[in-house]
């Protein structure tokens, strides 16, 4: 007999399918026991040499025998004891040989999935999902999955996140995207090499080995401080360069998307209503050229550009896709410290300046390269003025605008009286635009 309000057609859950990860994946475990040899060899290279040295030649055979076996078996067994479900209202990863591990990541919380593919993953045809989740910093990764299922997985995932039903969750596919930008190969060398830290790391790199030899005629010194200066300006040209190759701007439902890399391919979403503060980049060599480059802080995410080089219309354009109804303020309109602010900051009080419209609080910064910062109102989570015993003395102060990433955007060097306004008036803008902010929900 039925009790009464239940229905007869009520219907049992499906049982939760686990699933496993692509059989490439033990290859990319096993160098886990290698990478703790290599890792005490660095640490201690001395000892290392020694013990090397002490080794014949039929040790170092058997050693190999034991050694390759017993990481392609740790490879496998990682392999096999790692397995990942999607559930209703979360997708589960299961990891640990010894120590298990299981998270739980409900899917309303996802806010960003990423694909990439790092060189040998394209050639093996396989790819590497990263999810960002709202309230935790580090990311949590499926590597790897076969390419077209890690793309099906993605799309699955973004559509239970938007709300969609789970039996029709699968079909709804990947969301369509529009080309906004494509930057030229030609376009972003060029920018590159204007670019202030290239030519600074470059000349670092050149000239700090030769003072150092003269000086300690130590081959370890020079290497030790050598090689570090030549990554570093290998990473702020090259490295910059084979990162950003290709960097494609599409708008799709889900959010904007970017992918980009030469050797390593990356396909980022960035879901706009997580965006907190846009920043247009204007370095001094670009000028000329009227090239900009945008760098987001978004919540929650490590997303930091959404264009490396652009005409400043054109990045104005994309930046209205992730602000709607914000309008980049012109140079004209931001008004500058007053002049006593020369007393606090000499000659480079002159690069602030400060505009807030009916839905953006902008400031900028730098006079060699220029920084204009936005931020909406619906996005500051408190506003703080201060005011220290030599601007007091200026009747100067600095006001604070504090976004939910966890960052900071500062009014600097501004009348004490119009600061205490602004800090009064902002509050109040805040309130306002939280309560009609658009929710940032996936494709809402």
């Amino acid at each position: 007999m039925t009790a009464p309000g239940v229905h007869d057609d009520v219907r049992p859950k499906p049982p939760v399918t686990e699933r496993r990860l692509h059989p490439v994946t033990p290859l990319r475990r096993a160098w886990a026991p290698v990478a703790v040899l290599i890792g005490w060899a660095v640490h201690d290279p001395d000892q290392a040499q020694r013990q090397l040295t002490r080794l014949t030649t039929t040790t170092l055979l058997i050693a190999l025998a034991v050694l390759v076996p017993a990481a392609a078996l740790y490879g496998f067994l990682t392999w096999w004891a790692t397995h990942f479900a999607v559930t209703d209202s979360e997708l589960r990863i299961r990891t640990g040989l010894l120590f298990r591990r299981t998270a739980h990541i409900r899917l309303e919380r996802i806010q960003a999935i990423d694909v990439t593919q790092p060189l040998l993953a394209r050639v093996a045809g396989v790819a590497k999902l990263k999810l960002d989740v709202i309230g935790t910093d580090k990311k949590d990764e499926l590597a790897f999955l076969g390419e077209r299922e890690a793309r099906a997985l993605r799309a699955e995932l973004l559509a239970r996140a938007a709300g969609f039903a789970p039996e029709t969750a699968h079909e709804v596919g990947e969301a369509p995207a529009r080309e906004l930008l494509r930057t030229p190969p030609r376009d972003l060398a060029i920018a590159l090499v204007l670019t202030g830290a290239t030519w600074g790391a470059l000349a670092a790199a050149l000239v700090v080995p030769p003072l150092l030899w003269f000086a300690t005629h130590s081959l370890w010194t020079v290497l030790a401080t050598g090689v570090p200066l030549l990554g570093a300006a290998g990473a702020s040209s090259v490295g910059r360069f084979v990162g950003e190759y290709d960097w494609t701007v599409g708008e799709s439902p889900d959010g904007l998307r970017i992918d980009h890399g030469l050797l390593d391919r990356t396909h980022e979403t960035v879901p706009p209503g997580r965006v907190q503060t846009v920043r247009i980049v204007e370095p001094l060599l670009w000028r000329r050229r009227g090239w900009v480059r945008v760098e987001l802080d978004v919540a929650g995410s490590s997303n930091s550009v959404l264009v490396p080089v652009a005409p400043r219309a054109v990045a104005e354009a994309i930046i209205a896709r992730v602000l709607p109804g914000v309008t980049v303020p012109p140079l004209s309109a931001l008004s500058r410290p007053p002049r006593r602010a020369r007393r606090c900051v000499p000659v480079w009080w002159r690069g602030y300046g400060l505009a807030v419209t009916d839905a953006v609080f902008a400031t900028r910064e730098g006079l060699l390269r220029r920084s204009l910062a936005l931020v909406p109102h619906a996005k500051v989570q408190s506003v703080r003025l201060s005011q220290g015993p030599w601007k007091r003395v200026w009747r100067l102060a600095d006001v604070h605008v504090d976004t939910g990433a966890n960052k900071t955007v500062t009014a600097r060097l501004r009348d004490a009286e119009e600061a205490a306004e602004l800090l009064r008036a902002q509050a109040e803008r805040s309130r306002t635009g939280r309560r009609d902010a658009r929710p940032d929900r996936w494709m809402a």
